[in-house]
Formats: structure tokens, sequence, C-alpha cells
């Protein structure tokens, strides 16, 4: 199936994919949320849908598409994931996944606007390839990695490089501002996927390509993600770990290439489909 919801930011109702059709799924009841994954409720849309085959209402072209689940508990990221993008920004294949967090409150649309922060000239784009989480996971085992996951969703992890690499402390400063956390259009169940150690995932800003890359050369594998990340965290139905970036981000060009109000970012990734988001200068909201 393809999960995604619908309406007004803050208050949008559920729905599903179908043959590129989005259907309204509300009267099936609640949200795509911790509850939702914890208890069954992937098998219990699925049969909701399946009953209403030919029932279900199509949503008009004019709703807003928001981010296919509601805010989960974490945004857990892999950073230097790809072999090319650590060799791009000049950093050391790492010997462990190295993972940093993103806010909540960056979780945006897949349409919605990437607004730079204030006073921001190093904001930069990441096409990435990201997990959802079906069931509470802690000290899984790399061999059990898949059980626990309920879907794939694309990802753009927005990032400001100032924040994130000049102003110390950790990498979150310039991970979670507002806006920063484009996924969807819709969630993937795992069935969705063919062959998650093969994905493309592609970037691109103003038409011109960036990053094209394949989720067959991630340094560290989605089943082993998910086990790594466990070890220091219990994971909760509904997280998202973003598996990383590959070579193409602006901070990667000789002089880097930065975001700026007008651009349009595009990306997308087999099976998860495509994102677009106009770039906007920071206005208090």
């Amino acid at each position: 199936m393809k999960l995604i919801r619908f309406g007004e930011q803050g208050k949008e109702k559920i729905g599903v994919q179908i043959d590129g059709i989005n259907y309204d799924t509300s009267a099936f009841g609640g949200d795509y949320n911790e509850s939702f994954f914890e208890n069954d409720g992937l098998a219990s849309l699925e049969e909701f849908v399946k009953a209403n085959s030919g029932k279900l209402i199509p949503i008009a072209d004019t709703e807003r598409i928001g981010a296919p689940f509601a805010r989960p508990s974490k945004i857990v990221c892999i950073g230097l994931n790809y072999k090319d993008h650590a060799e791009e920004t000049g950093a050391s294949i790492p010997a462990e996944p190295i993972i940093f967090m993103k806010s909540t409150t960056s979780l945006s649309g897949p349409y919605d606007k990437v607004m730079i922060p204030r006073d921001s000239v190093k904001t930069d784009w990441e096409v990435e390839f990201g997990i959802v989480i079906g069931k509470k996971a802690s000290y899984v085992d790399e061999s059990d990695g898949l059980d626990y996951i309920a879907g794939y969703v694309l990802h753009n992890d927005v990032s400001e490089r100032e924040y994130q690499l000049e102003r110390g402390g950790t990498w979150d400063k310039g991970k979670g501002c507002d806006t920063f956390a484009p996924m969807g259009p819709y969630l993937a169940t795992k069935d969705e996927i063919k062959d998650i150690n093969n994905v493309n995932i592609w970037l691109k800003v103003n038409g011109q390509m960036y990053q094209n890359g394949s989720t067959k050369n991630l340094i560290f594998s989605v089943p082993f993600i998910v086990s790594y990340v466990s070890q220091f965290m219990t994971l909760l139905p509904g997280d998202v770990i973003s598996t990383g970036t590959p070579a193409g981000v602006g901070l990667g060009f000789n002089p880097p290439i930065y975001l700026k109000a007008g651009d349009i970012i595009e990306l997308g990734a087999d099976g998860l489909g495509e994102s677009r988001q106009e770039v906007i200068a920071y206005s208090r909201h």
C-alpha cells in the first residue's frame, strides 16, 4: 500500500494512493501515528481498503498533501553513509554509523515550501531513502532488522551547513530548522519496494540534476542501520530513520552552491514517488 495524508497542516486526514490516484480513507478513523503502527494498523487498513473497493472517494487535486504520517517521536539520521558523499565533503569513511537527530518540528509535506532560516547563507539539499519503523525496537539483531520496518519514504534532509559545521557542538543545529524535513508524497509499505538494496534516488535544483545515486552504494545496509540505532535508543512505531545521502550536495562543489529564495527542488526515488519544494526567504510564522 501507499499511505498519504492530506489537508491543512496540522489537520490532515488519512488516505491511500492506488494506481496513482489519491483516495480518502478518513472513515477508517484515527491517524497514521504511533498507535496506528503499534496496533497492526497496516493490516486493518488493507482490509478496509479491500472492503471498500470501488467506493473510496478520490481526493481533489487541489488538496494539499502532507507528510504521510503524523509527527513521529523521533527523526533519526545517518551521516556520511555513501562513500562518494563522504569523499566530496572531505570526511573520512566512518567505521560505524554516524547518528544525528532532526527535530520533529522540521517535518513538512512533500510539496510544502522550504524556508531558509533567518540570516542563513548556507542552506543545502540532501535526497535520502527513509525507513519508517513499524514496531517497538530495542537491541534488534541485524538478521531481524527488516521485521521492524513498516515501510519507506522519500526525504529531503535539508541542511544549514554553517549551523551544522561551523557553530560548534553536534550536527543537529543545522538539521532541525522549520520545514527542513519534507517527506512523502507517500509511505510505501515494504512489499512496494522489490529490492531495498537497489533503489535509485535523485535530486534536481532548478531543473539541473545534482544527485543521482542508489542504495546499492550504502556503506551500512538498511537492516544493519535498524539494528545499530536500536542499540542506543528505543525506536517506537512511526519513528523515521533517514539513511544518508549520495554525492552531489551543494557543500561538495568548489565553490559550494547553496539554496536561495525562488529555487525549485525536485527529488525522487524508485517506488517512493517524487516531491517538489519551492525555496522561500525567512519570514516569521
